[in-house]
């Protein structure tokens, strides 16, 4: 990817508007929330959210017609990155706005589009993820969850687990088996369902960090209009598919851009308390460097390109072992100090624990391995 002069021109512009808006009552937020960390100061970053969206800063991507900037791939990447730099507040949006949006955008009908895109848009409605099963983590087309018509309604039962921020989200995307006897990929539909009824319960998974971004939902007879359903009532797994393809988007450039400050803030650790002057550690800590550059390279050389789902399975393993081995790392940078918890995990300590998850959630590394040795490298199935 190459930017223009245009684009480092709407790069200023990004970055000139971030260091003129987080300040006054948004100054404090810098830094605040992310993975292991969505607890922190979440109506302030909601608020945030909305003074973005009122300044046209949400779905850049999303064509005009749906209220977005139709921003092609190259600026979408500058504004995550831009973002990222500036150390702005982790966004409650991304469900709604990278998966779900498009998703719509792509595959929901004109009514849909209408009575769901603004509310994301305007960071009125927000969205959680309904996939991930006891039964059926990485696996995805192994769900049990059920959904039957009645009447003028689909009837959901059934449960998800790993539902990140499930508990503040006013609507979910689920997948769910609708045709009776189905198996696998086959009969699944895609149902857009809102949490504020009788029938949902949503119960915290407290974490190695102690705090609950995760979540168990419990569909218990939940309802939602047989309207509700994107694609046709059978068709989930092409749709689902589709949502997955969205996650290694531009915002995973933002992502390597946090990566990189906090492989700085390491350094800086590094330098302070002599650890750099440690030859294996040096190695280590230079070998982080090299690793990060690679994950970029890659990222940016496979974005936006057709690929054959391959690619996010890659850039997927890539990434969470390079940030899990961050934290790893961390913990020697630190030495003994690491191991002593105060009233709070410091954020080396946070980093560590919360690691421990991103080689497993959003396809756990073996699965993505299946995945590549089936679709890139052209071997059997188990």
């Amino acid at each position: 990817m190459r930017f223009t002069p245009q684009d480092e021109r709407f790069r200023a512009e990004v970055r000139a508007w971030l260091d003129a808006n987080l300040a006054g009552e948004f100054a404090s937020l810098r830094g605040a929330g992310g993975p292991g960390r969505e607890h922190e100061r979440y109506a302030e970053r909601l608020a945030w959210n909305r003074h973005l969206a009122a300044a046209g800063w949400t779905c850049l991507g999303w064509p005009a017609e749906f209220g977005g900037r139709g921003a092609p791939l190259a600026r979408q990447v500058i504004f995550h990155e831009e973002y990222a730099r500036a150390d702005a507040p982790a966004r409650v949006t991304v469900v709604g706005e990278e998966l779900l949006g498009p998703t719509l955008i792509a595959f929901g009908t004109p009514e849909q589009k209408e009575r769901f895109l603004p509310p994301i848009r305007n960071v009125t409605e927000l969205w959680c993820q309904g996939y991930s099963e006891p039964g059926a983590g990485s696996d995805l087309a192994g769900v049990a969850t059920r959904a039957t018509l009645d009447g003028q309604d689909w009837v959901i039962s059934g449960q998800k687990v790993w539902t990140s921020l499930a508990h503040v989200a006013d609507w979910c995307f689920v997948l769910a088996r609708t045709e009776p006897g189905s198996a696998r990929s086959q009969g699944l539909s895609y149902l857009l369902v809102p949490m504020d009824q009788p029938g949902i319960t949503v119960r915290p998974i407290r974490q190695l960090t102690g705090t609950s971004e995760f979540n168990e939902v419990f569909f218990d007879g939940a309802r939602t209009d047989a309207a509700n359903v994107v694609g046709a009532p059978g068709d989930g797994w092409r749709v689902a598919k589709a949502t997955l393809a969205l996650e290694r988007g531009a915002a995973m450039l933002g992502l390597q851009a946090g990566f990189r400050r906090e492989l700085e803030n390491l350094l800086a650790v590094a330098r302070r308390t002599g650890a750099a002057a440690d030859p294996p550690l040096r190695d280590r800590l230079a070998r982080a460097w090299i690793g990060l550059e690679a994950v970029r390279a890659y990222a940016l050389d496979t974005l936006g390109g057709p690929g054959d789902g391959a690619e996010a399975s890659v850039l997927k393993i890539l990434w969470s072992r390079w940030h899990q081995g961050l934290g790893e790392l961390a913990m020697e940078v630190l030495g003994a100090e690491s191991m002593v918890s105060r009233d709070d995990l410091d954020e080396w300590q946070r980093l560590f624990l919360f690691g421990r998850a991103e080689t497993i959630y959003g396809g756990s590394d073996e699965i993505q391995r299946n995945i590549i040795a089936s679709r890139a490298l052209g071997l059997p199935r188990e």
